[in-house]
């Protein structure tokens, strides 16, 4: 069973196992983001159905977007246009909350454009890097 603590507004240690984890939390009931272990979740609740939708994973194989998941200043930027990346690669390091959150390339793929600058402060939803 895990065991989940409030370690400052919006962050949560989880241990399970012997493991501990941060996990950050960010947003309202209705578009509630969650970023652990360099992976960022979203998850919406529509207004029509009330249903949950999953968050924002990127397909296989095609273009998609990463996006910033709560307001944040972009701290670096370690890649450029045109250049290949792998599953897990830093793409950009965000700072939020005083922590720092890496945005992982989800699959291999190849930079198409990059939508933000050093020292800039992002909002939700912006798109940071256009992967296909």
């Amino acid at each position: 069973m895990a065991t989940v603590t409030q370690i400052a507004p919006g962050a949560y240690r989880v241990e399970e196992n012997g493991k501990q984890v941060v996990v950050f939390v960010a947003g309202t009931a209705d578009d509630r983001w969650v970023f652990c272990n360099g992976e960022i979740y979203r998850e919406r609740q529509t207004r029509e159905s009330g249903t949950r939708q999953p968050g924002d994973r990127p397909p296989k194989g095609g273009h998609y977007d990463l996006n910033a998941p709560m307001p944040a200043t972009v701290v670096k930027i370690l890649v450029t246009p045109g250049q290949p990346v792998r599953q897990g690669d830093t793409l950009v390091v965000l700072e939020a909350m005083k922590m720092e959150l890496p945005i992982r390339a989800p699959g291999d793929a190849v930079v198409q454009t990059v939508n933000c600058r050093e020292g800039e402060l992002v909002q939700p939803d912006r798109t940071l890097v256009e992967l296909a």
